[in-house]
């Protein structure tokens, strides 16, 4: 099935039914009080993470999705039923984004994880709720709120540990190959991967952890040139950054400017990117001398005055993959809990949760009760039928 990370979608919230404006009629009594039932909540649409899904294609096919409307209330107090949710399958990983103010409603990253990206409309009241002891007879109600509306788009972002980093043709599929099962393509011209691999890797038994290759990227990725950046996001949830540089590019370029455009490009796209810990690897040392190898990485490290880890490896000949997969491990058990996977769920602000205490007071503000004034001694009719009194 074809991978596709994006897709722009409309969900529209069930309206609220509407409150009834009726009164109880019986045999022997013809004038009874209000008895108008309240309206059912409109459905409300969210979003649940699947981990059977990998691709958000469905949506770019089937783009309006509808919750479905509360019923009307009834007379003898029969409230309407309410409408019935609409769940929209989601793969894990899913990010959701309002277009219009570009906020973040949340993400997807665990199974079954349900995220409310349309509010229902809220009910209608009915005239029974508006009766009092000065009111016996209320004609009013209130009308269901509008369901919540929004254009939504939704990334799909690749959950992983760890990001490979590199230009086109750097050895990073080769790589992925090496050290899971992953089996991307693998090929000697440039783009060969275009579209984002994940493996799992074992380096000892039952621990693991999740790596992403993604296309490589060219100076001026950010402008557009190659495939952009455009995958780029699928690294925002790695723990860590693996930088492959070819040691020996078969073009004759310098790996030290080749690592500089990849960091250019990096800082271009995200600074929160940039800063997450990178490892720089070399690879294809099994085309070098021992001595050549030692001599170009003691050079390209000096000239990009580089303070952090830095490994050899052959991907092709699995020479010193175990060893880094083994680090990578360790690496990854030591690193706290990270802080947005303790944050609680941001709190998303619906455009009709304070609608109804507007409109009651509107309602207490604006209506003339002077023809309705409760001039008897008695108190047995205040919330019910009108009783006479004999003098």
């Amino acid at each position: 099935m074809k991978f596709v990370d994006e897709a722009n979608i409309r969900v529209e919230a069930g309206d609220g039914g509407s409150g009834c404006v009726s009164f109880r009629r019986e045999k022997y009594v013809p004038d009874g009080g209000p008895d108008g039932g309240d309206g059912g909540d409109g459905g409300s649409v969210f979003l649940e993470a699947n981990e059977n899904l990998n691709t958000l294609i469905d949506y770019r096919f089937t783009r309006f999705h509808m919750a479905e409307r509360g019923s009307n209330g009834r007379g003898r107090d029969c409230t309407g039923h309410a409408g019935k949710d609409l769940v929209l399958q989601v793969p894990v990983g899913t990010r959701a984004i309002d277009i219009e103010t570009e906020e973040s409603l949340g993400d997807l990253t665990t199974h079954g994880q349900k995220l409310l990206v349309a509010k229902g409309g809220f009910h209608g009241l009915g005239n029974t709720r508006f009766k009092s002891s000065t009111n016996r007879a209320p004609r009013q109600k209130t009308l269901g709120t509008p369901g919540e509306v929004r254009e939504i788009k939704l990334e799909l972002l690749l959950l992983a540990d760890v990001g490979l980093l590199g230009l086109p043709n750097a050895g990073k599929s080769t790589f992925i190959r090496s050290v899971s099962r992953a089996t991307p393509k693998v090929a000697d011209y440039p783009f060969t991967t275009l579209v984002p691999n994940l493996g799992v890797v074992n380096p000892r038994p039952g621990q693991s952890f999740v790596i992403a290759d993604i296309p490589g990227l060219i100076e001026g990725a950010a402008d557009g040139a190659g495939l952009g950046i455009r995958f780029l996001k699928h690294l925002e949830r790695c723990r860590a950054l693996l930088h492959i540089v070819d040691i020996n590019p078969i073009d004759g370029s310098d790996p030290v400017e080749s690592a500089k455009a990849i960091v250019a490009e990096l800082e271009k796209y995200s600074p929160k990117l940039a800063a997450k810990p990178r490892w720089l690897v070399f690879n294809k040392i099994d085309l070098l001398f021992e001595d050549e190898v030692v001599e170009k990485v003691q050079r390209i490290v000096k000239e990009l005055a580089w303070e952090g880890e830095v490994f050899t490896m052959s991907a092709y000949s699995r020479q010193g993959t175990e060893e880094l997969s083994v680090k990578l491990l360790d690496y990854i058990q030591a690193l706290p809990v990270d802080d947005d996977e303790q944050d609680g769920e941001k709190e998303v602000e619906f455009k009709w949760d304070n609608y109804h205490q507007g409109k009651d007071d509107n309602l207490n503000e604006n209506y003339d009760d002077s023809d309705d004034l409760d001039d008897d001694d008695f108190d047995e009719d205040d919330y019910d039928v009108e009783v006479i009194y004999q003098r």
